[in-house]
């Protein structure tokens, strides 16, 4: 697809709750640093019963939207075609509008993982830790498995969301090991630990920090850092931050909704930071 600067398009973040999300800044930062005058991005309040009214209404100016949670699932019926990594973990983050009219879903969030770990300079881990089995953690153990040469064990606090993390793992065909929550400390001394829990889940792992930590992952972004996450960084382990995450799906999302590539990943950071410090 070829765009010109003056080309007047849209798009769009739609979630519930959606106020709080960084994708604005992010997107309409990209537009700016790519020289992209005509394009708009914007943020819709959209929950799963007003998504398809919501699809009806759009027009060919749309070029593409973010989804946030809870519509990563409830989109897939309404799209012509979802990508092998989005219906590898059945959710798609990114709906592109084709010039011939096709909707097609995809999902960023794994190789967005796999992109911020890397510039950390995490290319390859032997075994890695997964805690929590949410929202999150099936996009995690994609992401996770395809840097991973060995054990996968994901701590979980429920005999139902071990079997949900089990059930991902056969999906994805993914050997993944899942230990009780109550052990989760044990985790720290893995190579590579990805938080994928809400706030203060993870707080009281803080102090069960080794004094050698490896690489920290964790999703979450505000508040920052974690008590987990400073902790950490105080013990001289890597940290990969959740708008690191959200940064580099982001990245993807601007260049196929626009056709433009690289897109800017610093303009979009620097953006995603500031937008951060004036909360």
């Amino acid at each position: 697809m070829r765009v010109r600067a003056t080309d007047v398009r849209r798009a769009a973040v739609l979630g519930s709750p959606i106020a709080h999300s960084l994708s604005p800044a992010l997107h309409r930062a990209a537009y700016e640093a790519l020289g992209l005058t005509g394009w708009t991005y914007d943020r819709f309040e959209v929950d799963e019963a007003g998504l398809p009214g919501f699809f009806a209404e759009l027009g060919p100016e749309w070029a593409g939207l973010s989804l946030t949670m809870p519509l990563k699932r409830a989109v897939v019926p309404l799209l012509d075609e979802i990508s092998e990594t989005a219906a590898s973990v059945e959710a798609v983050n990114t709906v592109v509008f084709t010039e011939d009219g096709r909707k097609v879903g995809d999902n960023t969030d794994v190789p967005g993982m796999v992109a911020a770990l890397r510039e950390h300079g995490v290319e390859q881990v032997g075994s890695a830790a997964i805690l929590g089995a949410g929202a999150t953690a099936s996009s995690a153990l994609a992401a996770v498995a395809r840097i991973c040469t060995g054990d996968i064990v994901a701590y979980v606090r429920s005999a139902v969301r071990a079997a949900e993390l089990r059930e991902w793992g056969e999906r994805l065909d993914v050997d993944v090991r899942i230990a009780d929550w109550a052990e989760a400390a044990d985790a720290l001394r893995f190579p590579l630990v990805v938080a994928t829990t809400p706030a203060g889940a993870t707080d009281a792992l803080a102090a069960s920090v080794p004094e050698r930590p490896a690489t920290l992952f964790d999703v979450l972004y505000d508040p920052w850092p974690t008590e987990l996450a400073a902790r950490w960084s105080m013990f001289g382990g890597a940290v990969v931050s959740g708008l690191d995450l959200l940064v580099h799906q982001a990245v993807l999302q601007v260049e196929q909704m626009t056709g433009s590539a690289p897109a800017p990943l610093e303009a979009m950071r620097k953006a995603g930071e500031h937008a951060l410090s004036t909360r």
